[in-house]
C-alpha cells in the first residue's frame, strides 16, 4: 500500500485489526485487545488476553509453563511467513526480522517486526 493513504494512527489501527483477524483465522481465537505502535523501523505490537484459562492453569507448574510458551511460540512461528506478507502488504516495507515472546503471568504477547525502512519517518 502507498504510505500516503495512511496516517500513523490509522495504519496502527489497521495492523491491529488485521492481526486480530489473522489470530482468529490461523489460531482459532483472537486476543482480547491488540495495540500497535510504529516506532522508527519497527512495529511493536502488544496482544492482551492471549492465553486460555486452561493454559493459565498449566502455567502454575514450571514444566507446564515451558510447554505453553513452546507451543504458543511454535504456533506463531508456523505462520511467520504469512504474517510477514501481511505486514509488507500493509506497510510497503519488507520484514527484516521478527521477534516475539509471551508472558505466562499476564497472558500478553509482544511481537516486534523490524522493517527494511523507517516507516515512522515516511508517514510524517
Amino acid at each position: 500500500m502507498e504510505h500516503s493513504k495512511w496516517t500513523k494512527g490509522s495504519l496502527e489501527a489497521e495492523i491491529s485489526k488485521t492481526l486480530t483477524q489473522w489470530e482468529k483465522d490461523f489460531l482459532g481465537r483472537g486476543s482480547v485487545s491488540v495495540k500497535t505502535d510504529i516506532l522508527r523501523d519497527m512495529l511493536v505490537i502488544s496482544l492482551s488476553g492471549v492465553l486460555t484459562p486452561a493454559e493459565y492453569k498449566l502455567c502454575s507448574a514450571k514444566e507446564g509453563l515451558l510447554a505453553v510458551k513452546r507451543m504458543r511460540s511454535d504456533l506463531v512461528e508456523s505462520g511467520r511467513q504469512f504474517l510477514g506478507n501481511i505486514i509488507q502488504e500493509l506497510t510497503g516495507e519488507e520484514v527484516k526480522s521478527f521477534h516475539t515472546d509471551i508472558s505466562t503471568h499476564t497472558g500478553e504477547r509482544i511481537m516486534v517486526f523490524r522493517l527494511s525502512g523507517n516507516l515512522q519517518e515516511k508517514l510524517q
